[in-house]
């Protein structure tokens, strides 16, 4: 990726202000939003550390951004159907099958959620980035589940602000490898990219401060059904933190299901899992407070059927 390089030394009349805020007063930056996310991706050192947004910048500090200059692509259209929930002038919430990406990117050109959204609607929010219009919080490709979209620019903001202080409801049911010692805990860590494999995220002491609540729904044939509720919502956070607590996500091979696999009986259970095209996480709970009307909106979707077969399969329905 090529980047933009920008250097800034804080003047006396900016003493004081937030790091996020800072950065949004220039011209190439412009919202707090995208200012979070570049220091957030660590595309922003001052005096040559990486610090939070909430840093009180200080004078003649020396700032360098990196600032990502992506490839220009034209977003098209596509005529994929979408299971809509719920529908009106400032929010979609809809149910994203396994399988989609959210948004174009290296490798996933077309075909994404963005593109089926474009077909669907011209009314997107461009708010936090031209190449992701409406989308204000993402799931994997393999997860399948609920997600908002906002229509435009009031409601992105309001939604995103939700998100930042923690308010907004998500319930994920996954299964996992192993019967867990307790039915319920919570994990804390502080989460950032893995040291070693750049497609991985891990616990590490600069990570991002991170908390998963879960409950074990039923055990057999050493796999577990469990429910997950969400404090934070850091990139790969369920998967993390269930595969270090040793309960990869079943058919999870980036964070170590594979090496569970060999253990699991009878063999057909094995054959079964191996056979997945995903693995098993749902985002199944939404539930946000309406960015125009202040009513709380909640919304539930199961798994799909093929997947509620193989949960029955393994003896976890």
């Amino acid at each position: 990726m090529d980047f933009d390089l920008i250097q800034l030394i804080v003047a006396e009349e900016h003493h004081g202000l937030r790091l996020d805020k800072f950065l949004s007063l220039h011209e190439k930056i412009r919202t707090r939003t995208r200012a979070e996310f570049l220091i957030s991706s660590e595309y922003v050192l001052v005096n040559g550390k990486s610090l939070k947004p909430s840093y009180s910048v200080k004078l003649e500090d020396a700032i360098v951004i990196k600032l990502p200059l992506e490839k220009t692509r034209t977003l098209e259209p596509v005529n994929i159907p979408l299971d809509v929930l719920f529908e009106d002038r400032d929010v979609i919430v809809v149910n994203k099958p396994a399988g989609m990406v959210v948004h174009p990117s290296a490798g996933h050109e077309t075909n994404t959620l963005v593109n089926a959204l474009l077909f669907h609607t011209r009314d997107l929010s461009m708010r936090f980035h031209e190449e992701r219009p409406g989308i204000v919080h993402r799931i994997d490709k393999e997860t399948s589940g609920l997600l908002v979209v906002a229509k435009n620019d009031l409601a992105h903001e309001k939604l995103i602000q939700q998100f930042q202080s923690r308010t907004v409801h998500r319930i994920y049911k996954a299964a996992a490898f192993g019967e867990f010692t307790m039915p319920s805990g919570r994990i804390e860590s502080h989460l950032g990219r893995h040291p070693s494999d750049r497609k991985k995220f891990a616990s590490v002491p600069n990570g991002k401060w991170s908390a998963t609540n879960y409950k074990v729904l039923k055990s057999s044939h050493n796999l577990s059904y469990i429910e997950l509720k969400l404090e934070t919502g850091r990139t790969h956070q369920i998967r993390v933190h269930m595969s270090e607590k040793g309960h990869p996500l079943v058919g999870d091979t980036l964070y170590g299901f594979s090496k569970k696999l060999n253990s699991l009986r009878p063999a057909s259970l094995q054959d079964d899992i191996k056979n997945l095209k995903r693995f098993m996480l749902h985002a199944e709970q939404l539930g946000f407070t309406h960015p125009s009307t202040q009513k709380w909106l909640q919304f539930e979707k199961a798994w799909p059927a093929e997947d509620l077969q193989h949960l029955e399969n393994w003896g976890l329905l």
